[in-house]
Parts: C-alpha cells; structure tokens; sequence
C-alpha cells in the first residue's frame, strides 16, 4: 500500500509541474502568450522548479561519478572543489557533457577555473579571484592569533554588492529630509544596515566599512541643510559628525563597526 500511494503521489506532483510549464504567460496588456519550454523569468515557481531539475541533473550526478570532488550550490550557481587544475578541466568537460544531456549549457563567461592561491598555495594562473553569493573570494593579507601576517584565500563584500548598497543608500535621500531628526534617521537606515552588517560583515569587515561610509557622506549632507551653522562649511560637518560619533557611538548601526569615522 506504501508503495502504490508514494506512486500516486509522484504522478499528482509531476502532473502539478506539467501544469505549471505549459500555463500561459499573462502580458501587461492582458493578452496570455503560450510556452514551449522553461519557466517565466521572475516567475514565483521557477526557483523551485530549477531546484528540482538540478538536483536531478548535478546534484545527483556529481555525488554518483564525483563522489570525491566537493561543491556547493545555490540556486544555479556552483562552485567544485579540485586537487588540481587536471581535474578541474576534466570535470568541465564531462560537465558540459552532462548539461547538454539535459539541455542546459554551462554560461561561457561565468564558468572559470580559478586558483586558490595562498600562503601555501604560491604558483601563478591566470584567474586567482571569483564572486559567490555576494563575495568575492580572492588572496587577502590575514593575520594569524599570534599576530602574524600571512596570505589567505578568503571572502569579502564584492564590489557588485557594495555598488548596490551604495545605490539603496543614494535613493534614500538623506540629504533632503530636513524633516527628520538624527533619531528618525537612525530608525529608519538601522534595518538595513543590520542586515548588510549581519549577512557581509562575517568577512574582512574593512571592505564593508568603506561601502557604509556612503551614508556618513549623506549625514553630513543632510545636517548641511539641516543646520545653518554647519551650511557651506564641510570640513565644519565632518567635525560635527565625528563629535556626534563620539558622544553617541551607537546611534547609527554601522557605527559599531569603526572606531572613528573618515572621509
């Protein structure tokens, strides 16, 4: 009985698939535009879908003929972990093999062999950086507990993702809220900025110090209009706002991160 109903229920889940791949797409305009093949892009099912033909056409496949060869995958990015720049061309060929089996293609731009070159890993290639979930991974000069300095294959905030944040925190407007106080400011940026702290800060903070400094910028901007002693006067602002930091280190969430603020 436990059989035949696991049966039942695989043939209702890929009827509800087979559903969802042929529905129509509805236009702006009200018109439905009828499909082939794949899912919308930006479609609600299609991360889910995409998961589950992955699972089936990588996840699946590396454990049965890789079994030795590491990865992580988030959505359909993948990163695999070789011994050796002979292995990881071999399993770039038997992977765009494995894709064409299942009618996908490995992006020719995105699709890399990068070295992890480190302290202990000192020879040359020509890709020794990539991007991942919003880091990049790259050579950085670390220091151990015992204070010394060596070369670590680490992550920190890409610059796509600071650019981002940057972007977020110019459509705010600071500057043209003179109708706010330093607390509603506060209020309002900490959410944000808690979550870019929480989710990029576990790695190399300093790069994410300098991506946050934007809102300094914007703060200054902002008391510039805000009060008329401080108008016209930057370097004035600067040291108002490095009085206000001082006084108050934990008004705004970023500041927690630094000791001081720069320009």
């Amino acid at each position: 009985m436990r059989a035949v109903r696991r049966h039942a229920d695989s043939a209702w889940v890929l009827l509800y698939i087979e559903r969802w791949l042929r529905a129509p797409v509805s236009m702006p305009d009200g018109t439905l535009v009828g499909r082939e093949r794949g899912t919308p892009q930006g479609g609600v099912v299609s991360p889910i879908l995409a998961n589950l033909f992955l699972h089936y056409a990588f996840d699946r496949w590396m454990k049965e003929n890789n079994p030795d060869i590491p990865f992580e995958r988030y959505a359909d990015d993948v990163i695999c972990h070789c011994r050796s720049e002979a292995q990881a061309r071999s399993l770039r060929q038997a992977l765009e093999a494995r894709l064409a089996m299942c009618k996908l293609e490995l992006h020719p731009q995105k699709t890399k062999i990068v070295y992890c070159k480190d302290t202990n890993r000192l020879n040359s290639h020509p890709e020794q950086r990539f991007d991942f979930l919003g880091f990049t991974f790259r050579p950085r000069q670390s220091m151990n507990r015992t204070g010394n300095l060596f070369v670590s294959f680490s992550p920190a905030v890409s610059d796509k993702a600071a650019k981002a944040m940057r972007e977020v925190m110019r459509r705010w407007k600071l500057h043209h809220r003179s109708d706010l106080d330093l607390g509603d400011i506060a209020r309002w940026t900490r959410p944000m900025l808690l979550g870019w702290i929480q989710y990029y800060g576990r790695f190399h903070r300093s790069a994410l110090r300098s991506a946050l400094r934007t809102l300094d910028q914007f703060i200054v901007r902002w008391a510039q209009r805000k009060y008329k002693r401080l108008k016209g006067h930057t370097k004035r602002a600067w040291d108002w706002l490095r009085g206000l930091q001082a006084r108050q280190p934990t008004l705004f969430a970023h500041w927690l991160m630094e000791s001081k603020v720069g320009r």
